[in-house]
């Protein structure tokens, strides 16, 4: 199926998505990489607030080039998912609803996503400059020392992006390989 949905999300809307879906999405959107991770669960363990509200936001696991001229931000191409795996339950716990990313997760992951309905989307790793073009503003809004780590506030208009991971614990990258091994 492919869907256009806008964010924030709710557990209405990640009820009806599943593993192969493309979905565009828009609205708001939040960016975060491991060093940003790290300290939002640092300040999480300190009794602090986070920088923003997670409950039923989506973080793109990105950290952008710097603009050209004439453009809201440069290339911004999803990172590696697992440098999150040991932060991302928390914060699914928390009420994060979507991540955005490339490659697998870990068990845990998947697990608080099923508990507490959450979805993993796919962006393509090495198409930075094209899915930045969905990216209509960006804000830092906390940690700007860490650079294109800082975590930033985007506004998005049909980000192109898959469904990996369902609500539901479905998983493409394993049904993609037993579809693969049985027409083999």
């Amino acid at each position: 199926m492919e869907y256009t949905i806008n964010t924030p999300l709710t557990d209405e809307v990640i009820n009806t998505l599943r593993i192969g879906d493309t979905v565009n999405i828009t609205g708001t959107i939040y960016t975060a990489r491991d060093a940003a991770h790290k300290r939002m669960i640092s300040m999480l363990n300190e009794g602090k607030d986070l920088p923003f509200d997670i409950k039923n936001q989506v973080i793109y696991y990105v950290g952008p080039c710097p603009a050209r001229p004439g453009h809201v931000i440069g290339s911004a191409g999803p990172t590696t998912s697992s440098r999150m795996d040991a932060y991302a339950p928390k914060l699914i716990e928390l009420g994060l609803k979507g991540m955005i990313g490339k490659g697998l997760r870990n068990k845990d992951v998947i697990s608080a996503m099923t508990q507490y309905k959450a979805v993993y989307f796919g962006a393509t790793g090495g198409a930075g400059a094209l899915l930045a073009k969905s990216i209509i503003n960006e804000e830092v809004i906390a940690f700007p020392d860490l650079g294109a780590e800082a975590i930033r506030k985007l506004q998005v208009v049909k980000f192109p992006t898959i469904v990996i991971i369902d609500c539901y614990g479905n998983n493409l990258y394993d049904s993609g390989r037993k579809l693969y091994a049985s027409n083999v």
